[in-house]
């Protein structure tokens, strides 16, 4: 499960050379500390042979869809299920993408009084998941664009918290991720592994992300618990 992940890069110009898009295409860019279900975020994708970021929103809704309810159902996508899942299986073989961010959310404690735990990158790399794109129409002559993020089982690091993590691409795995034409099922669900145990570290922060109203940098000040 990835129910909240941060993009706290402090200006578009950075993101967009760790991403190799042009900054204009990064023109609303903000960073962002907590971000939500159905909020809009960015994915990468290829066209032709360069990079290509678009904006869409958080949780696939399918183009056969009538409305919105799934969205928040659909923010995930487990490896496992990629090619047997009608939600899924057509993303999977056409229009795969990464999504950008450099840490995500997991909570350890009772529901009165859950503790987030932020996992991130100890030399502050930039993390690109896995991820597949849809399209669907709101209303006629209206396209929006939709995303959800592939998980897979945690590593050791995430597994003390929870046992699913979203699926981490680097250097030619992400590219290969990306390839339009590649057709290969297995090929690709060989690159849907979890990322090594020390690519990740998990730091306990405020309370405040526990709420989505929370989007500032007060949310990922560290603070003393057991993790």
């Amino acid at each position: 499960m990835c129910g909240r992940f941060t993009l706290t890069r402090q200006e578009a110009i950075e993101l967009a050379d760790e991403l190799g898009v042009p900054v204009e295409s990064l023109a609303d860019y903000r960073p962002r500390y907590n971000i939500a279900p159905t909020d809009q975020h960015w994915v990468v994708r290829k066209k032709y042979e360069d990079r290509e970021v678009l904006p869409a929103l958080w949780g696939l809704i399918n183009s056969w869809a009538k409305d919105r309810k799934r969205a928040a159902a659909q923010i995930n996508a487990r490896v496992e299920t990629l090619d047997t899942r009608s939600a899924f299986k057509e993303a999977f073989r056409k229009r795969r993408c990464l999504v950008p961010a450099d840490g995500f959310f997991e909570w350890i404690g009772p529901k009165s009084a859950r503790r987030p735990i932020w996992f991130h990158n100890p030399d502050g790399r930039l993390l690109m998941f896995a991820g597949l794109y849809e399209y669907w129409q709101p209303e006629p002559d209206i396209w929006e664009r939709t995303f959800t993020i592939v998980t897979t089982d945690a590593n050791k690091t995430v597994a003390e918290v929870h046992d699913r993590m979203p699926v981490i691409l680097t250097g030619e795995q992400a590219e290969a991720w990306m390839y339009q034409d590649e057709t290969d099922l297995e090929k690709l669900r060989k690159l849907l592994v979890p990322s090594a145990e020390d690519d990740l570290v998990g730091t306990p922060v405020s309370d405040r992300a526990n709420s989505v109203k929370n989007d500032d940098p007060s949310v990922l000040v560290e603070v003393p618990t057991l993790l």
